[in-house]
């Protein structure tokens, strides 16, 4: 798994309730976990766009409700800058569900994705519908 090229700023917590965005029958995530935070005391783990999180599934088909699986963030609401000097930012918050190898779960994401997503996965890249 690569770096990310620009300095992303961390727009979701722990608690956060978000789009799960492709077909693998999950709707609603709520984060419960962060990989690789460094936890700071009485702070919450924050995650940002290209980040993998454990996410517990609140609103779905009956056989994915209350699992607990990873996703990778590929759309926040809050602004982040990359590197060229250009602000981006997304109409809402989205995850998509991955599996221990960072394969994507379900075959078709909707809506689109961060570069800053694609380069570090290009398999979920390859199956979304755009790229921003």
């Amino acid at each position: 798994m690569r770096g990310l090229p620009s300095t992303v700023t961390k727009g979701l917590t722990i608690g956060s309730r978000v789009i799960c965005n492709d077909n693998s029958g999950a709707k609603i995530v709520m984060i419960i976990g962060a990989k690789g935070y460094k936890a700071k005391w009485s702070m919450y783990p924050k995650v940002g766009v290209g980040d993998i999180v454990t996410v517990a599934v609140k609103r779905g088909t009956p056989e994915m409700k209350k699992k607990v699986l990873k996703a990778v963030v590929v759309r926040q609401r809050m602004p982040f800058r990359r590197a060229s000097g250009l602000h981006v930012r997304f109409e809402d918050n989205a995850v998509v569900i991955i599996d221990d190898q960072g394969l994507p779960v379900g075959t078709e994401i909707k809506g689109a994705l961060a570069r800053e997503v694609a380069e570090r996965f290009p398999k979920v890249a390859a199956i979304a519908s755009a790229v921003v």
